[in-house]
Formats: structure tokens, C-alpha cells, sequence
């Protein structure tokens, strides 16, 4: 009898009530059913244009509406009614699928150069864990391109015989794939998640004569997908529209190859003896393995420049001149400091990469050289080689000085990565964002946006957590809680400009599966075009570190104004199947 009253209160405890709807929802159905029962289609449409700030919506969108709303909910096959009571009303509000936060269609304008994006990016997208001893697999490769990741970045090195071309990242424990593997994967996958081009960062430790079979194996792979430059230097990238379905390769030009090997001991000497020049480009010697690594580093990705311009013909290898007419996008490396690197060329477009420490001390001292240089040309930054983990950095600070391309591990966790999957949630998902104008903008006095200039606030955000539901469908009922239903709070706040920076929390509601806040906060902006809304959930626990309950981040200048429900995703970024949130929208 005892283990009956137990399990009897066990299950009383866990039993989940529904939380009626909230009192703007209540409200808003007494007003636009008119006070009466149950509200019509019409009704309905009303209700999407003036309180939801949906001004295309017609009347069979709302029909549509009602329709699927009463066969969710009734599972009626023939509609006896098509209009929605309180609870049908407050079951779409609260649907992510009906009545998301944000729109899901491509609607920026994609006809401007490349440049003027930002471009969803991956880091060493070979590697399925850490940075030293994990696998190489085309699967993270597969992976990053289905969740619409652009910009594939592949480390290719000679195999052992030196006849074939394995990508790893070298000097560490990872084992390698082979490279035509790669190349397979992302042509079949590479379309899968966007219709826009991708961009394949070769990071080449090459001889030229597997340069000469890389160019045979990406032009066989790829054949007429495969964009070509119609000159070796292109003064103005094509825009994503015209370069739709298409492969784009970039990487150093062969010619470095050759000048590395030629002068490697006299490199190798300077790097030692000169120190400043290390420390402008962010070289940090690796712990991982003795110095050569770090002179590796500085050879290949460490610090690319281009300074095509000084090309020496002569000493072209057979076999590179195929190879050099894959590169679209030219990358190399540095001569001299920041203000060389960023100097602007009008007749050629080119990439350069900082590490982010690198990308930290060019925007202390040359911050609107920085955004100058992305008006035009592509700045790619990357992770630092410390990140052993697969962690990422920070990358409002790329975005806001016009990088396009804030290369990321997208095999990591943790929030950085978060505000990465939030901002690609822009512009229907497609991995291309248009950079706000403010960034491209040139002044009368050739003056270009500064960064470090504190503005003034241009919009204010004001963002009302009612409630929340789903978690006992996606959670085991012990998962939080061993003897009760969970306390969740949440946590709401801005990742943008530094001044725009801020979390705030909401109370903390006991023994609730569905948690009711109902709780306002305001958010003034001053680079609203940047700025991310940032929500996490977590189960408040006493004794230990609090559960992660959930996450999501969405771009501020996406948000659908109005009463939304807003899907909650894990630590990985896999959104969950009913965890969510009722929330509000208003800009003032």
C-alpha cells in the first residue's frame, strides 16, 4: 500500500496543468472577436495586421490559419467550424510553427558584390571534435553545409608517399581524410540548406605538383559549377544572385609556395629575430608542438596578406598555372604592418586573414582602416591556435568593423556559437547577410563608420516574457528535478556593440513545467543592425550549478513585432521539439 501512496504522489506531483492563456492574449481575443466567443477568419486577419504588424497577410492566409489551428487541435478532417475559440487562439500564438519570431524567406537584396555580405564561415570544417587528436571526416564538412554554412575550410597536405592529398590539421594527432572525399561531399551537399554560392578556403601545404593534381581533382569534381574569374584579379567581386549554384575557391596564389621553400631558413631567421613584426600579426608560439609549428602557422594561415602584385612569373612551377586559375578569391601574406595589410587597391579585390588577437590590436589602432578595407575586400578572422577545444571567440567584434567571413568551429559548443547560428538565422537562413549600410557608407569628407564612437540610441526594444511550455515533452520527468517539476527562469538580454550590451533575468517559478513569468523588459539600441536578442532557460538548483534549459538567439532586425512564440534549441543548437516560449515584441 506503501509504494501505491508513493507512486500516487510521485505522479500527482509530476503532473503537468496547462496554464491558461496570458492577459494580453485574453485581451487581444476579447477585442478582435468582439466580445464574442469565438473569433472568425476575418477576425483573425485583422488581428495579424494591426497587432502583429503582418501587412501582407489576406483573408485565405487567415482561413489557412484557422484550418490548420482546428485540425492540430481537434484533429477535425471535416470543419464543422472555422472559427477559433480562446484556447485555439492562444494555441496558435503559441505554435513556432504558425506564428514565428522572425520570417523565413530570403528578402534582403542579394545583388551587390560579395563584399558587401557577411558570409556564414567555417574553421578547419574537417575536424569532427578538438583541434589536436579528433578525426577528419567530410560528415562536419556535410554537416555545416546542411545547416547553410558557406565558407568550407579544408587544411591539404601531402600523404605519406607525397603522391595524394589527405586533409588534416597538420603537425597534431588528427587522422586524415582524403581530400577528393571532401570534394565529393560538398558537391553533393553544398545546395542542400541554401541556393547561394560556397566558398572552399584552401589552406595549402602543397608541392606544385600536387597543386597540379588539387586543380585536376576540384576541376573534374566541380567542372561547370566551378567559378572562374574572367581576369586573374577580379576590382569587383560578382553578388551572390549572379553567382547562385557555384564553387568559389580561394587560397594563396602557387608563387608563395615557392618563395616559402626558396627562402625558408631567411624567414625562418627573421621570424626569430623580429619579434614586433610576430606580435602585429598575433603569432602566438603553439604549446602543441616545438616552434617550427608556429613558423608553420605564420607560413600558411597565421597571417594572410596579398600582395599579388609583385608577382615573379618566372619562378611559376609547371602545373601552377592550372592551379593559380581555380583561385577566385586571392589570398597571401603580409609585407610589413597593419597599414600595408589594409591598404585598399583599386583595381583588385583580395582577402586577408587576422587571428582574433591579430584582429583586436589592427582595431585598436587602425579601426576605419578595418572597415574600409571590408568595403571592398574580404577579411576573414579566425580562432586563435589556442582554442584546443574547438571554442570560438567573440564575433561582434569582426561584424562590426565589416568582416565578412568570422570563421567559426562549428563542431564546438557555447554561447559565441550561438550568436554565430543567430545572426545566420538573418535573411531566410541562406549564409549571406547584407552588411547594414552604415558599414559601407562613404562620407563628403571620405570618412567611414568608427566603431569606437559611442552613438546615440536609435530604437528602443521592448521584449515581455509571458511563459513557457514544452520542456515534459522533450525532458525525462526526472531530469531537472528528481521529487518535483522544475523551477525555470530566463534569461533575457542584447549581444550588439559594446554599449548596447546587457542580461537581464526573470523571477524564478517554482515546481512548474509550464512556468508563467509574464515580465517586461527594455532593450535601447544603438546599432540595432547588429544587434542579437539573446534568451536562455535554466532550472534554478540550490545545491549545484543550474540546468540549461534551453537557448535561442535571433536577429534584432528580423523580429516579427507582435505576440510570438519562440522555439528553444540546446547547447549543440538543435532545436528542441516543443520546448518554447510565448513572448512580445514592441519597438518604440
Amino acid at each position: 500500500m506503501g509504494s501505491y501512496r508513493v507512486c500516487m504522489c510521485f505522479r500527482r506531483k509530476f503532473r503537468v496543468v496547462e496554464a491558461e492563456p496570458p492577459e494580453d492574449v485574453k485581451e487581444a481575443f476579447k477585442k478582435y472577436a468582439e466580445g464574442g466567443t469565438h473569433m472568425t477568419a476575418e477576425q483573425l486577419r485583422r488581428f495579424l495586421l494591426e497587432s502583429q504588424s503582418d501587412g501582407s497577410v489576406t483573408l485565405s492566409d487567415a482561413e489557412r490559419i484557422v484550418e490548420q489551428v482546428l485540425q492540430k487541435r481537434h484533429h477535425i478532417a471535416k470543419f464543422t467550424r472555422h472559427n477559433l475559440t480562446l484556447d485555439d487562439f492562444h494555441h496558435f500564438l503559441f505554435s513556432t510553427d504558425l506564428n514565428a519570431p522572425i520570417g523565413s524567406q530570403v528578402h534582403q537584396d542579394m545583388n551587390a558584390p560579395l563584399s558587401h555580405y557577411f558570409i556564414y564561415t567555417g574553421h578547419n570544417s574537417y575536424l569532427t571534435g578538438n583541434q589536436l587528436s579528433s578525426d577528419c571526416s567530410d560528415v562536419p564538412v556535410i554537416k555545416a553545409l546542411k545547416r547553410g554554412v558557406r565558407v568550407i575550410e579544408l587544411d591539404i597536405w601531402p600523404d605519406s608517399t607525397k603522391a595524394d592529398v589527405h586533409v588534416l590539421h597538420g603537425r597534431t594527432l588528427t587522422t586524415p581524410v582524403e581530400l577528393i572525399k571532401c570534394l565529393r561531399s560538398i558537391k553533393e551537399h553544398a545546395f542542400s540548406a541554401s541556393p547561394y554560392p560556397v566558398i572552399i578556403t584552401l589552406e595549402d601545404h602543397l608541392t606544385p605538383d600536387l597543386q597540379a593534381k588539387v586543380a585536376q581533382m576540384v576541376t573534374q569534381t566541380f567542372q561547370d559549377i566551378l567559378f572562374y574569374p574572367k581576369s586573374e584579379c577580379l576590382q569587383e567581386f560578382p553578388s551572390p544572385e549572379e553567382l547562385k549554384y557555384r564553387i568559389i575557391i580561394s587560397t594563396k596564389p602557387p608563387k608563395e609556395y615557392l618563395e616559402a621553400k626558396g627562402s625558408e631558413d631567411k624567414e625562418n631567421n627573421i621570424q626569430k629575430g623580429k619579434d614586433s613584426d610576430d606580435d602585429v600579426w598575433g603569432e602566438e608560439p603553439s604549446n602543441i608542438t616545438a616552434d617550427h609549428e608556429n613558423n608553420d602557422k605564420s607560413d600558411s594561415e597565421g597571417s594572410e596578406v596579398d600582395e599579388d602584385g609583385e608577382e615573379n612569373n618566372d619562378c611559376r612551377p609547371i602545373g601552377a598555372p592550372a592551379y593559380k586559375h581555380l583561385i577566385s578569391i586571392h589570398a597571401g601574406k603580409p609585407k610589413g604592418g597593419f597599414k600595408d595589410a589594409l591598404k585598399v587597391e583599386p583595381n583588385k579585390v583580395r582577402r586577408l586573414s587576422l587571428s582574433e588577437q591579430a584582429l583586436e590590436k589592427a582595431t585598436a589602432s587602425h579601426g576605419t582602416d578595418v572597415v574600409r578595407f571590408t568595403q571592398k575586400n574580404f577579411l576573414r578572422i579566425y580562432p586563435k591556435g589556442t582554442r584546443f577545444n574547438s571554442s570560438n571567440y567573440k564575433p561582434l567584434i569582426g561584424w562590426t568593423h565589416g568582416a565578412q567571413m568570422v570563421a567559426f568551429n562549428m563542431q564546438g559548443y557555447g554561447r559565441y556559437l550561438w550568436l554565430m547560428h543567430g545572426m545566420f538565422r538573418a535573411n531566410g537562413g541562406c549564409g549571406y547577410v547584407k552588411k547594414p549600410d552604415f558599414l559601407m557608407n562613404v562620407g563628403p569628407n571620405n570618412q567611414v563608420f568608427n566603431p569606437r564612437v559611442k552613438l546615440p540610441v536609435k530604437k528602443t526594444l521592448k521584449v515581455k516574457v509571458y511563459m513557457g511550455d514544452g520542456w515534459h515533452l522533450d525532458f525525462k520527468q526526472t531530469h531537472f528535478d528528481l521529487y518535483s517539476p522544475p523551477d525555470f527562469y530566463a534569461r533575457v538580454g542584447i549581444a550588439g556593440v559594446p554599449g548596447d550590451e546587457v542580461m537581464k533575468k526573470t523571477k524564478t517559478k517554482e515546481d512548474k513545467w509550464t512556468p508563467v513569468w509574464n515580465e517586461e523588459f527594455q532593450f535601447p539600441l544603438t546599432v540595432p543592425e547588429l544587434a542579437l536578442l539573446r534568451v536562455e532557460v535554466h532550472e534554478y538548483d540550490l545545491s549545484e550549478k543550474d540546468d540549461f534549459a534551453g537557448q535561442t538567439c535571433l536577429p534584432i532586425s528580423e523580429l516579427k513585432p507582435g505576440i510570438r512564440a519562440v522555439p528553444l534549441f540546446n547547447r549543440k543548437g538543435e532545436m528542441f521539439c516543443s520546448a518554447r516560449l510565448l513572448m512580445r515584441f514592441e519597438f518604440v
